[in-house]
């Protein structure tokens, strides 16, 4: 009488999944090249895509929202889909922290103003001629 019944057969092992390709995985360093653009695939150093600044069109409305989340308790003023590419959305946060009396910056295609200046920020961004929604309640 056997104690172990599945003891000799391959039956208890676990079955192993195969990996994907790695031909379908975007190659991200290089002992080459360093930092590799999973864009273009060059050398981040000469990054073709990172250079033009463009972000894809959106739907034509400014988005203006209060967030809280991850900032430690602060809030911060977000502005989202102002068309244009980077040099164009630097130069309205420029302004807008200047009509505000405050801080802020321009990343990711959104601008972020410290404190909540959202019903200023309408007003203000519906004077320049933006269509523009208040969003997140």
């Amino acid at each position: 009488m056997r104690l172990f019944p599945n003891a000799l057969t391959n039956s208890h092992r676990k079955k192993t999944m195969k990996k994907e390709s790695s031909s379908k995985t975007p190659l991200v360093w290089s002992s080459e090249l360093g930092r590799v653009c999973p864009g273009c695939g060059k050398a981040v150093a000469s990054c073709i895509c990172s250079r033009t600044g463009e972000r894809p069109p959106g739907d034509g409305i400014v988005q203006v929202r209060r967030e809280t989340k991850g900032r430690g308790g602060k809030t911060v003023t977000v502005i989202r889909g102002v068309p244009g590419d980077d040099a164009t959305l630097n130069e309205l946060a420029s302004s807008l922290k200047r009509r505000c009396g405050t801080g802020g910056t321009a990343k990711d295609g959104t601008v972020e103003i410290q404190g909540d200046h959202c019903d200023f920020l309408v007003a203000e961004l519906t004077r320049r001629g933006f269509s523009v929604k208040r969003a997140g309640g």
